[in-house]
């Protein structure tokens, strides 16, 4: 076998491994530089939509799993905060890919929280209505609306809100 048939073999097998890695292991757990790369394995359980997402916030900690419908099947890891209505998240406002696509392409999706998958939509939030749900998702991540989530970021009164409801 010639070298460079083994270098285009070798080069091959390297480009493999590297996008099955980022596929089990992105999202990363952060909210900044690297850890806003998105995966593309959901996995969880279907179910049914809750009648009330609040008694999730104590039974379940940390972020939940986002993935939109369509392309690319991209996965996100979000802060969020349950309530009777639905689903509370929230985005730094820097143009990031989520958010986009939710404003140009509608919110259908769905949310893993635990290892419960649900069919939702994101409606985006704006006005008095945006900084009182912005203040649930402060006062769950122990903060005021004032205080960055950390730092370099804009403070949390400047941040976007999606508000996930239970897709019909």
């Amino acid at each position: 076998m010639s070298k460079s048939k083994i270098a285009g073999i070798a080069t091959g097998v390297v480009l493999l491994v590297g996008i099955l890695t980022w596929m089990f292991t992105a999202p990363y757990l952060s909210n900044q530089g690297i850890g806003r790369v998105p995966g593309v394995i959901l996995g969880g359980t279907a179910t049914s939509a809750l009648d009330d997402f609040s008694p999730l916030n104590g039974a379940i900690q940390g972020p939940l799993l986002m993935k939109q419908t369509g392309f690319p099947p991209f996965v996100n890891h979000l802060s969020w905060v349950g309530t009777p209505e639905g689903v509370i998240t929230a985005t730094r406002p820097d143009g990031g890919l989520w958010a986009k696509r939710v404003r140009e392409r509608g919110g259908d999706g769905w949310l893993r929280i635990g290892d419960s998958t649900y069919m939702m939509e994101a409606v985006e939030k704006f006005g008095d209505e945006r900084l009182a749900m912005m203040e649930k998702w402060a006062a769950k991540t122990g903060r005021t609306l004032d205080e960055p989530l950390y730092e370099g970021s804009e403070p949390l009164r400047d941040w976007e809100v999606f508000f996930w409801v239970p897709r019909s």
